[in-house]
């Protein structure tokens, strides 16, 4: 399930990506079909291995195109083992919203981003998420939970300030926000409530048979309950003296 939309984001072949706090690697595993040479990077050791052994079975299975690379590694955000300038697209989903400083996050990221490269951002949208910390506190106060809800323009403003240029925004997984918002009424680690485990049913067959009438559905709910904000800009090329 991506959150990035690659028609808005386009990743050529042989492009150097970081996937900066990947979790499970959705969007590195995506990049990596791509063709693009791709670093997925994360704090957590668990993780960063299951990454890895992904990276490999897909090489085994060729869903790879030659030329194509794939790297997991443990890292710190705030202080990523790269130099300047380094890859071309950097991509952050659903990481932001779990870190103090996340204006250092924001400069890292466009220290290691090349000129003219791209970024994605997304985190979760402010009304949905309101309604989730509203509903439990056990949805976000835990350790390594969510620490604070963006709004819209504060990401962006945010985004600004770190020297990086906007143009694109949306919402996505509609579809889920309920889900969460069932979590958050009977409780977070409750999974066998009836109405979370029926919508969960609901969710990975969604996921699974991609039908015509959900995708209709979740395009016409994105833009009122769409359960993340995504952000798409640009590092702005040198200055032709300084080049």
């Amino acid at each position: 399930m991506l959150t990035v939309d690659f028609s808005r984001f386009p990743l050529a072949a042989g492009d150097r990506v970081l996937d900066l706090g990947c979790g499970a690697g959705r969007h590195a595993f995506e990049c990596y079909r791509r063709g693009a040479r791709v670093v997925a990077l994360d704090r957590s050791a668990e993780e960063i291995r299951e990454v890895a052994k992904w990276f490999a079975a897909m090489k085994e299975e060729g869903e790879a195109p030659e030329g194509a690379t794939a790297t997991a590694m443990e890292g710190d955000a705030l202080n990523l083992p790269f130099p300047d300038d380094s890859f071309d697209v950097v991509i952050i989903s659903e990481v932001m919203e779990h870190i103090h400083d996340d204006k250092g996050v924001l400069a890292e990221m466009v220290r290691v981003l090349k000129p003219g490269g791209r970024i994605a951002v997304t985190v979760p949208r402010y009304g949905p998420e309101k309604i989730c910390w509203t509903l439990s506190d056990a949805y976000h106060e835990v350790e390594g939970g969510h620490i604070r809800i963006y709004r819209a323009d504060e990401l962006l403003d945010r985004i600004r300030e770190a020297g990086l240029v906007p143009y694109g925004t949306h919402h996505a997984h509609a579809l889920h926000s309920p889900y969460w918002w069932l979590k958050c009424a009977f409780g977070v680690d409750n999974d066998q409530a009836l109405p979370v485990k029926a919508y969960h049913r609901l969710l990975v067959w969604d996921i699974m048979k991609k039908p015509l009438a959900t995708r209709l559905a979740e395009q016409a709910l994105n833009p009122l309950i769409g359960k993340s904000f995504v952000a798409y800009a640009t590092k702005p090329q040198l200055p032709r003296a300084a080049a």
